[in-house]
């Protein structure tokens, strides 16, 4: 998901991409403990792309706080 794509969603369209970016990557940890997955670099894109959501989701907030 690109940032501008990122940047076009509400707060609560990011707060849903969240949590359903949390569950997939639960779900890729999962899989990769019980036999390694064909691709361990999807942990990590999944890992950074909810922490890009956040970061965007506080920008949001505060921006609505001034």
């Amino acid at each position: 998901m690109k940032n501008s794509e990122i940047k076009a969603l509400t707060e609560s369209e990011i707060n849903e991409r969240i949590l359903a970016e949390q569950e997939n990557l639960t779900k890729l940890r999962f899989a990769h403990a019980i036999s390694p997955i064909e691709n361990p670099n999807r942990i990590r894109q999944s890992r950074k792309l909810i922490t890009r959501l956040k970061t965007f989701l506080t920008q949001k907030q505060m921006a609505k706080q001034d």
